[in-house]
C-alpha cells in the first residue's frame, strides 16, 4: 500500500494550490491532509468520510480549504485557496481502512511542500 502526495509548491500569499493524493493496493475508508510546519508538530488539517458527505475542517483553514475525495481514482484532493504564509509546511495525506478519526490513521504519505511567501 502506498500514498503519493503531489501538488505542491512555492505560491504567494492569497494564492492557490491543490494538493493530490493517489492510494495504490486498496480501497479506504477515510482520508485527512495533516501538516507539519518547521519546529511544530504535525497538525490536523482536514478529514473526509467515504461517501465524501462528512467532513471536518481545522479552524483556521475552515473556508479556505476543501478536502474532497474520488474513489474510481482512489484520490483525495485538497484545495487550498486564499493561502497565507502560516500554511508553509508539509502536507501529509494520511488514510484509515476502517473507522472515523483526525488523529490515527493506518498509512501516510510522503509529503508534499507548500510555501507561501508574502
Amino acid at each position: 500500500v502506498q500514498l503519493q502526495a503531489s501538488g505542491g509548491g512555492l505560491v504567494q500569499a492569497g494564492g492557490s494550490l491543490r494538493l493530490s493524493c493517489a492510494a495504490s493496493g486498496r480501497t479506504f475508508s477515510t482520508y485527512a491532509w495533516f501538516r507539519q510546519a518547521p519546529e511544530k508538530e504535525r497538525e490536523f488539517v482536514a478529514v473526509i468520510s467515504w461517501s465524501g458527505t462528512r467532513t471536518v475542517y481545522e479552524d483556521s483553514v475552515k473556508g479556505r480549504f476543501t478536502i474532497s475525495r474520488d474513489n474510481a481514482k482512489k484520490t483525495v484532493y485538497l484545495q487550498m485557496n486564499s493561502l497565507k504564509p502560516e500554511d508553509t509546511a508539509v502536507y501529509y495525506c494520511a488514510a484509515k481502512v476502517a473507522g472515523w478519526s483526525t488523529t490515527n490513521y493506518d498509512y501516510w504519505g510522503q509529503g508534499t511542500q507548500v510555501t507561501v511567501s508574502s
